[in-house]
């Protein structure tokens, strides 16, 4: 007997009312939790409200796990407080930095695809997941300049998921985006990933900028070739959550109902592809 599908949306103020007024229902939602941790007043009752009703997946945006200098332990505190305070089950964050000594960039900057890299990254990931008794998801992340490699991406995130035991997100826009723009195959991309360690899913929608450079927005449509790519993808793997990601620009309720649909109506196909072989 297959499993129901758990097709989630992010939540976001701009759409707060729809997930409390029961307008759109999600299986799960998911929130960062640097914009929840210890938030009182109307904010902080309307989430509770809202985590009443859905389960929650927490994605970060502040660790920095490619950073040089110590992990922040005062926030990896807080979050094991929001994380065990709203039974979270699923943490993840970008495999990515962010931060360097004082400085914050305000944007998910690559990592060099080398050896020592991941060597160091392992290590810290290691250390997060014993600091919250539970394990990590990283995720593969868009990048718009190359990168000092000794190896491919996806040797890269192979060999920390492998190193450090860690499990994966697998952002599959991301993927598309990265394949457009570095000119690779996003299917042999998925084909050497980790499948086995993914956690869950996202999806979004990019925007084409230039005739030869998409950015990944989190603020448009999903296109149909990305649609393509997660059905290649969900038919190589067993069901996991999957997460529809938007940030802003949001459309009527009934667009994202829709995309919400074909999110489903692809994994339910492929849940069944994997009973029936």
């Amino acid at each position: 007997m297959k499993n129901k599908a758990q097709i989630g949306l992010g939540f976001r103020r701009e759409i707060a009312d729809a997930f409390l007024d029961g307008d759109i229902k999600p299986d799960f939602i998911e929130v960062a939790a640097e914009n929840w941790i210890e938030l009182g007043g109307y904010w902080g009752d309307v989430f509770r409200r809202v985590n009443e009703q859905f389960p929650l997946i927490v994605h970060g945006l502040s660790l920095s796990i490619g950073s040089p200098e110590e992990l922040d332990f005062e926030f990896l505190k807080k979050l094991k407080t929001f994380l065990k305070t709203y039974h979270v089950k699923i943490y993840s964050e970008h495999l990515s930095f962010a931060k360097f000594e004082n400085a914050h960039f305000f944007d998910l900057l690559p990592i060099p695809f080398r050896e020592d890299s991941v060597k160091h990254i392992s290590m810290r990931i290691r250390q997060v997941q014993d600091y919250l008794e539970m394990p990590l998801a990283i995720e593969n992340v868009s990048y718009y300049t190359s990168v000092e490699a000794e190896m491919t991406e996806q040797q890269f995130i192979n060999n920390i998921v492998e190193e450090s035991g860690c499990n994966m997100l697998l952002d599959v826009n991301n993927v598309f985006v990265n394949a457009f723009n570095h000119h690779y195959d996003p299917y042999q991309f998925i084909d050497d990933m980790p499948l086995d360690k993914v956690s869950y899913i996202h999806m979004a929608g990019h925007k084409r900028i230039a005739p030869d450079l998409i950015i990944d927005t989190h603020g448009e449509a999903i296109i149909e070739p990305v649609y393509q790519l997660f059905d290649y993808t969900t038919k190589k793997m067993n069901p996991v959550p999957i997460l529809l990601e938007r940030d802003f620009n949001f459309p009527e309720l009934n667009e994202l109902k829709t995309e919400l649909t074909a999110l489903r109506s692809i994994v339910n196909k492929n849940q069944y592809h994997h009973v029936i072989q």
